[in-house]
């Protein structure tokens, strides 16, 4: 267990620096949760898991001292729990969100203890210090890196034994209501992500996926496909118009012109 342990926090560790600095998105959970799955021996537990959890934090982003729950402490806890304790996924979300909640705080710990930094750089700048700076500013994913590596790390080398014995012990009540609070936190993370998008015009394309959805029981792609097919006739129909609209103002300036050349003309005959 060791081996994979050390594997989950390179990660974890990997994809901590991503959140922050790469940005290439293998923090998500949808990516998190594949790799963990192969590293712990059951990829499609892990993608499922991985999948679940991500629509959960759908519509959260760190925003400077704004700090959702920790998405990649989330996805790399909440997965590995679920294939561990080979519990349903749903019930890993329930368990991925206090961790998720407690990392949130200590980052942001982590940023007021770091942001002194910022005067130091000012003063290697002042210098002409470009070295002291870059060593800096690459200080700031090494210690992300770190983090992320003892959080993930700890509670999967030294709880990994013990999870499938607690969830055994637990009452069946608690292994129920973890599994209802896992199928409605993603409805919760669609509904912030739809608070942010949410403008009248779509609101019909909102009806025809929820009836589509809940009343016609067609299955996620088929709705997914639907909503493409949409939105590339709605791109398709946009583009027309503005080439349409285009060449119809030269048109338009082309026959103005030409009125006040006649015009021009008319009375300089007059004369």
């Amino acid at each position: 267990m060791l081996i994979q342990a050390i594997l989950i926090g390179l990660w974890a560790g990997i994809a901590g620096i991503d959140l922050y600095n790469g940005l290439t998105h293998i923090h998500r959970p949808i990516v998190t949760g594949a790799v963990i799955g192969l590293i712990l021996g059951d990829f499609q537990t892990g993608l499922i898991a991985g999948g679940t959890l991500e629509l959960v934090w759908a519509g959260m982003v760190p925003l400077a001292g704004a700090q959702p729950p920790n998405v990649v402490i989330g996805g790399v806890i909440g997965t590995a729990f679920a294939i561990l304790s080979h519990q349903d996924p749903k019930i890993a979300v329930g368990i991925a969100v206090p961790f998720a909640v407690a990392v949130q705080g200590l980052i942001t710990l982590l940023f007021t203890v770091y942001s002194p930094i910022m005067h130091k750089m000012d003063a290697l700048a002042s210098r002409s210090d470009t070295r002291g700076i870059d060593r800096l500013n690459y200080m700031g994913p090494l210690v992300l890196f770190v983090f992320n590596f003892i959080i993930a790390f700890l509670p999967i080398y030294f709880g990994a034994e013990q999870a499938q014995t607690i969830v055994q012990a637990l009452p069946e009540w608690i292994l129920n209501g973890l599994s209802v609070a896992g199928g409605i936190m993603p409805a919760v993370g669609f509904a912030m992500l739809l608070k942010i998008m949410w403008k009248m015009p779509y609101a019909p394309f909102f009806a025809i996926g929820f009836v589509a959805a809940a009343y016609l029981k067609m299955p996620v792609l088929a709705v997914a496909i639907v909503g493409v097919s949409i939105a590339a006739y709605d791109f398709f129909v946009s583009k027309n118009n503005d080439r349409d609209g285009g060449n119809g103002d030269a048109l338009l300036a082309t026959n103005k012109n030409s009125q006040v050349e006649e015009e021009e003309e008319d009375y300089s005959n007059g004369i």
